[in-house]
């Protein structure tokens, strides 16, 4: 660590350990209200419509200038350029992070290696508009010569989490085709899915760079018994198209090169939604939401590229989480969107954050010296707060939430989002202010409580308040603020691997589970070998076999 990254993290180390000048806690919220009535509008940044609110967190004047020492001291924009100009960033696996490439224009210029990374998205974009427009004019048909009503996206992780995540948030029943996710290799999800589908008029895509991903070739090789059961092997052929890059695998499963549509391994799966793992949503939604959906998340990265770091929302965002995680040692991050349209949001940030922040090495391979990525988890407002929210608001360890409120609703209902509005905006109002225990004491006073009973239950109705609230606006919930959205985080995440200086981009972590797998996978059928595994993988393998009846006493 150099000499100047090192004093920045002392710094930021001395003000979460000191009182502040006023002589309230480092973490503590209301007191800043209290002495700034114009705190929201100098906490608040505002990019293309969408609005980040960090007025309901601790940060102060003091702290972000501190925070920014920090971001000038690992070189942010540095980081950020070399990621722009193609440099393999992603320096495990020596491979550039080109992500922004997806959604920028032809002319943008991206480059790799020599390669024109622009003309190379554009040539796949272009493929995919026209199959499109082939799918939705009737020009491709199923084997029976009907058109497809139905898109089944067969994948896992970033292959399935995003594009899921989108589809959920922006189907509407004019669109020009329904969408499917399967992605767990239990096949109680394909039994739960396969009575909705019709045979004769579902599109499959298979979606895996290697074509080679166990869940989800298992996927495919199920759902083509079941196509190959209702319109012939031959048939079924015709019900395929393949988002990967090994064209010798995807042969081999019977899908023409012409129904391949790929993607570079400059493009890491969490961060591909806008690639051709993003067909699934241009079928379902039309190719004209889904350019609108990139231009979203390329007026973000616009804005990421361009506004200077003290008014840039990635960078805030990911400000505001040092302060959380390594200031503050707040472990997790509630992530709470009131609009049930995007329900599968938490799940969406649980991989892009978690696979791409859980590290425990910097990228020089030293250990790091401090915590790197919460856990994120979350629920749509208000199941959310009829669930895990009490802890957020009387548990022993404050939990940051990000809310994410729409202004304007697709439905005519105005006094029920009215109400989820007020639910969301009281969240964030009562974790910040709590309740003192005079309060409830004068609360319970007023109602005529005995006083036996009000010191009883006392303790019990005491908010401690000073929890932290990170709260996003969106004027509306389409293509375009959704694409802002997704990017915003993109861009957090990025920001994060660069102060923390760890590969934000590989996920080794995932590997070692796959391996022991494939060893595994056998001897559920024939037994374990004696001394392979541990006592309790070999225990549980036994009793799975004698619960399966295959004998072993």
């Amino acid at each position: 660590m150099t000499e100047g990254l090192a004093a920045a993290w002392a710094g930021i180390a001395s003000l979460a350990r000191n009182p502040r000048p006023d002589g309230s806690a480092p973490g503590s919220i209301r007191p800043l209200f209290a002495a700034d009535p114009d705190r929201f509008a100098r906490m608040s940044h505002a990019a293309d419509g969408l609005l980040l609110d960090l007025s309901k967190t601790s940060l102060t004047d003091q702290v972000l200038a501190a925070l920014l020492e920090l971001a000038r001291a690992a070189d942010l924009e540095g980081c950020r350029a070399a990621m722009v100009a193609g440099e393999p960033i992603n320096a495990t696996e020596r491979r550039a992070v080109l992500h922004m490439a997806l959604r920028a224009p032809r002319e943008a210029g991206f480059r790799t290696g020599g390669e024109d990374a622009s003309a190379e998205v554009h040539r796949t974009l272009d493929r995919m508009r026209e199959f499109c427009a082939a799918v939705h004019g009737g020009r491709v048909l199923g084997a029976t010569g009907e058109r497809f009503t139905d898109v089944l996206n067969i994948g896992i992780g970033g292959s399935d989490l995003g594009p899921a995540m989108a589809a959920r948030a922006l189907w509407t029943p004019a669109a020009p085709m329904r969408a499917h996710y399967l992605a767990n290799v239990d096949a109680h999800a394909w039994e739960a899915l396969r009575p909705t589908l019709d045979p004769r008029r579902t599109l499959v895509l298979v979606a895996s760079k290697t074509f080679t991903t166990q869940e989800t070739m298992t996927n495919a090789a199920l759902v083509r018994d079941w196509l190959a059961a209702a319109v012939g092997p031959d048939g079924a052929k015709a019900h395929f198209a393949a988002l990967s890059t090994n064209l010798k695998a995807t042969a081999a499963f019977g899908i023409p090169e012409e129904r391949v549509f790929p993607f570079r391994d400059w493009v890491g799966g969490r961060f591909s939604m806008w690639s051709a793992i993003g067909l699934s949503l241009a079928l379902a939604l039309g190719w004209d939401a889904f350019a609108r959906l990139l231009a979203g998340a390329r007026a973000m990265d616009e804005h990421f590229l361009a506004a200077p770091l003290p008014r840039n929302l990635p960078v805030l965002l990911a400000l505001a989480e040092v302060w959380h995680v390594d200031a503050l040692g707040y472990p997790a991050r509630a992530v709470l969107p009131y609009d049930e349209r995007l329900a599968r949001l938490p799940a969406h940030l649980q991989q892009l954050e978690m696979e791409s922040l859980g590290k425990r090495v910097t990228m020089s391979g030293s250990l790091v010296a401090h915590a790197t990525g919460p856990v994120v988890f979350g629920e749509p407002g208000t199941n959310a707060q009829h669930s895990f929210m009490q802890l957020l608001h009387q548990g022993t360890t404050p939990v940051p939430a990000d809310i994410i409120l729409v202004a304007r609703p697709d439905h005519p209902y105005a006094d029920s989002h009215r109400k989820l509005l007020a639910n969301g905006l009281a969240q964030a109002e009562a974790l910040m202010r709590g309740k003192s225990a005079a309060e409830v004491r004068a609360e319970m006073e007023a109602a005529g409580a005995d006083p036996a009973e009000i010191q009883r239950l006392l303790p019990h109705r005491v908010f401690p308040g000073d929890r932290p609230t990170t709260t996003i606006l969106l004027p509306q919930l389409d293509p375009f603020t959704l694409g802002q959205l997704v990017a915003l985080y993109e861009h957090k995440v990025f920001c994060l691997g660069a102060l923390w200086r760890i590969d934000a981009f590989d996920q080794w972590g995932v590997e070692l589970g796959k391996q022991l797998a494939g060893a595994i996978l056998p001897e559920l059928e024939k037994g374990p070998k004696p001394g392979a595994h541990d006592s309790s993988t070999e225990g549980l393998m036994r009793a799975i076999r004698r619960l399966q009846g295959a004998g072993e006493g």
